[in-house]
C-alpha cells in the first residue's frame, strides 16, 4: 500500500477498506467511524438546530410505519 491509500491512513486492510466504502454492516464500527474521520466525512451537523429538525423527520418517517416494523426503543438511561 502507498502512503496514500486510505486503508493505511485508517489503519485498516484493503479488503476491510473496501467493505467499509461498500457500507457492510459487518465492518466494526470503530473502523468505520475512523475511517469517516480521518477521510473528512461529517457524521454529525455540529448545529443543534439542524440535528433537531433531523431527528424530529426522522421520527415522522418512523411515525408511518407499522408497529411492528418500528425499532424498539431502549432504555439506556443510567
Amino acid at each position: 500500500m502507498d502512503a496514500g491509500c486510505p486503508a493505511e491512513r485508517v489503519g485498516v486492510s484493503k479488503p476491510t477498506m473496501i467493505r467499509i466504502e461498500r457500507g457492510d454492516s459487518k465492518v466494526a464500527i470503530g473502523a468505520v467511524l475512523e475511517a469517516a474521520a480521518l477521510t473528512g466525512v461529517a457524521l454529525f451537523d455540529p448545529d443543534p438546530d439542524v440535528r433537531a429538525n433531523h431527528r424530529a423527520f426522522q421520527q415522522a418517517e418512523l411515525a408511518l410505519l407499522p408497529r411492528a416494523v418500528r425499532q424498539r426503543r431502549v432504555d439506556d438511561d443510567f
